[in-house]
């Protein structure tokens, strides 16, 4: 760390970006201008490392773990963010002003994640598209490894430490509450909760 206090600011103010990037849209010009610089010199790395397109105005925190080998592309809409500690696994569709908090884990397995535009994931939530055959005659890291994917409608909040299994839809506008298991598709506008995530109400009702 350099014992310049300026650059000793910075490096802490990229420390909190990373853990909280939407601060990252109220930055002053004086701190956009190194915040964008930044921004710009890592996801050019990003993208000619891996198979990731990212759109216009995201925060991507150089903390977080984004693999996308071929046939595993990851696709960043405009506008979102994904903070440290995250680990994305393509194949990868995310939307417009999308949030990924901290210490998230996505992977997409073969048949991939998609998120619709603003969805909102809280930290811890882990989202995996894939899944194991538990047949009692195999280990377990022998049996076949299945995926079906997982879809999340527009604007759909993921409390912190939500989990999604392999299959599910989640329907557009619905809440997952903290801590919750979803292991069934979830309606449009419902909010659930629990382990496993059940129906608590309806955000239009």
């Amino acid at each position: 760390m350099s014992n310049d206090p300026l650059l000793k600011y910075r490096e802490q103010h990229q420390h909190r970006l990373n853990y909280m990037p939407w601060l990252y849209w109220t930055l002053k010009p004086k701190h956009r201008a190194w915040a964008e610089a930044w921004q710009a010199e890592y996801q050019a790395y990003l993208m000619d490392m891996e198979t990731v397109e990212i759109g216009k105005n995201c925060f991507i925190s150089p903390l977080a773990h984004i693999f996308a080998e071929p046939g595993r592309h990851i696709r960043i809409g405009d506008n979102s963010f994904i903070a440290a500690d995250c680990t994305l696994h393509g194949p990868l569709e995310i939307g417009n002003e999308v949030a990924i908090n901290h210490h998230c884990i996505l992977d997409g397995g073969k048949a991939g994640i998609k998120l619709h535009n603003q969805v909102r994931i809280a930290a811890y939530s882990h989202l995996y598209a894939f899944d194991h055959g538990m047949d009692i005659q195999r280990p377990i890291y022998q049996q076949a490894v299945t995926s079906k994917g997982i879809e999340i409608g527009q604007d759909v909040w993921l409390g912190a430490h939500v989990g999604i299994k392999d299959g599910i839809k989640i329907g557009a506008h619905a809440v997952v509450g903290m801590h919750s298991m979803v292991t069934k598709n979830v309606e449009d506008c419902a909010v659930v909760a629990g382990n496993p995530a059940r129906l608590i109400r309806y955000r239009n009702k």
